[in-house]
């Protein structure tokens, strides 16, 4: 499903077949975040095998529609992805979680987050979810990605998880409202 065009770039959400067939450039993407050192829940060394299994593990998610994937190209390659968990307890089915927001190293400083970001939140909204939350590394650049676009931070934990490198780091955590015209 084509949501729009940036530059040269093309947003798809993902089926679960075109998911299966990403596993391989979407386990590339997250190797890159990792070695980076992107604070996405995993510790270096970080290989092709174990990113790619993470994937793998997400597919009846996707298969069963509860997490929805989204990748950003240029032409063949994947530069860029986020994921959207809907909730599935009943009293909780209006909010949703943003997960998992990569862009590769070589396609940073494009706009690929923020249209990454506002394609999913109109897909939530159009499926009545009226708030979104999210975690990041405090002080990262994807911290600030959320408080220039919308997004209210609502707390801060220390040492919430360890970098790649082990090292642990503040973790900021966010939620946005949903409301027409706010994605």
């Amino acid at each position: 499903m084509k949501a729009e065009v940036l530059l040269m770039h093309t947003i798809d959400r993902l089926s679960a077949e075109e998911f299966e067939a990403g596993l391989k450039e979407l386990a590339d993407l997250l190797v890159d975040a990792v070695d980076d050192g992107a604070s996405v829940g995993f510790l270096a060394p970080f290989g092709h095998e174990e990113a790619a299994a993470w994937w793998r593990a997400q597919a009846p998610a996707v298969a069963d529609g509860s997490l929805l994937v989204w990748v950003c190209r240029d032409g063949g390659r994947i530069d860029a992805t986020i994921s959207l968990a809907l909730a599935t307890k009943p009293n909780a089915r209006h909010r949703a979680e943003i997960v998992k927001l990569m862009v590769h190293r070589e396609a940073r400083g494009r706009g690929l987050a923020r249209a990454l970001l506002a394609a999913a939140e109109q897909v939530a909204l159009a499926a009545g979810v009226t708030l979104l939350m999210l975690d990041t590394e405090t002080g990262s650049t994807a911290e600030h990605v959320y408080l220039t676009g919308g997004w209210t931070r609502y707390g801060i934990v220390p040492d919430y998880a360890a970098s790649p490198d082990g090292t642990l780091s503040d973790c900021s955590f966010f939620c946005k409202r949903l409301t027409a015209g706010s994605g």
